[in-house]
Parts: C-alpha cells; structure tokens; sequence
C-alpha cells in the first residue's frame, strides 16, 4: 500500500507538464531563431527527418533530464513540489533512464503517429499508432494514479516507486 494522494499526484503531474511546455517554448524559440535567421525560411524536410528531429530534440532530452532528476534528485521538480519521492530497488541509472523511456513512449508513439499521417494521410498504420500511444499513455497515468502501490508499468520493470517525503 502506497499512500501517495491523487492530490499529490496531480500536483506533480501539472507541475512536471508545466516544465515539459517551458523546454518545448525554448525548443519553439531556438527554431523559430534558426529558421528564421539561419536559414530564411522553413526548408522541406522528409518524414524521416521530421521524425529524427522531433525525436532528438523533444523526446530524448526530456528523457534525459527526467532521468537525472530522478536518479540524482530522487525525483523530477513536480515531484519535489508535491513532496513526493523516488524510490530505487537498485539504484542505477539505466534503470531511471529505463523507467523515463517508459514514461514518455506515449508521447514518442503520438509523435510517429501524427507525423506519419502529415505525410499520409492519416492512413490506418498513423491512426493505430497514434492511438497505441494514447492507450498506452493512459493505461500509464491510471496505474500512477489508481494502482495501491502507485506503481505503473515503468517503475515495476525498473524497480522504482513514488512515495511521500517522510
């Protein structure tokens, strides 16, 4: 039994989406500067390349810093603001990354999802994958929110678990 609160939980959820959306601001603003500035205008870009540059400037730094502050910080900073903790089994940094790629594969699936039906038309493979991700992206939010130990699919492979700070 885990006594993490939906309250806290919420709390942590919108502060870490606040932190994801200031990044992707950031992200907005560089490219914006760079396309711009750099290159006079947005150049045409193959799907493959959307989906390399969506994947290595949104997803794997987010990955990444969610990683660290969860290894190193014992938690992301919605988890410090709503007093919560995390806990490792076996405190490694593969297991934290492990746990974050978990975490944020929804959002990797909506990207391929979306992008693919930009240059497709929305075919049935977009749809599904777009839709695995939403499904898969709630499943994970319902475990966290609902399970009694709190715990979604992410912690349970990386032996991790959120609880409140004692």
């Amino acid at each position: 039994m885990n006594h993490v609160s939906f309250k806290n939980r919420m709390i942590e959820l919108v502060v870490d989406y606040l932190v994801i959306i200031c990044y992707l601001i950031i992200l907005l603003l560089v490219n914006l500067a760079l396309t711009m500035v750099i290159w006079g205008g947005v150049p045409e870009y193959t799907e493959l390349q959307v989906q390399l540059i969506a994947t290595f400037t949104s997803v794997i730094p987010i990955i990444l810093i969610f990683s660290y502050l969860d290894f190193y910080k014992n938690g992301s900073i919605g988890k410090r603001v709503a007093g919560l903790t995390l806990i490792f089994t076996h405190k490694k940094f593969r297991f934290s990354l492990l746990r974050n790629i978990i975490k944020f594969l929804p959002w990797q699936l909506g990207h391929f999802g979306v992008i693919h039906g930009m240059y497709h038309e929305f075919n049935m493979t977009s749809i599904t994958i777009a839709n695995l991700g939403m499904v898969l992206g709630l499943v994970l939010l319902l475990m966290g929110l609902f399970k009694k130990d709190k715990r979604h699919i992410g912690d349970m492979i990386s032996g991790t678990q959120v609880r409140v700070i004692k």
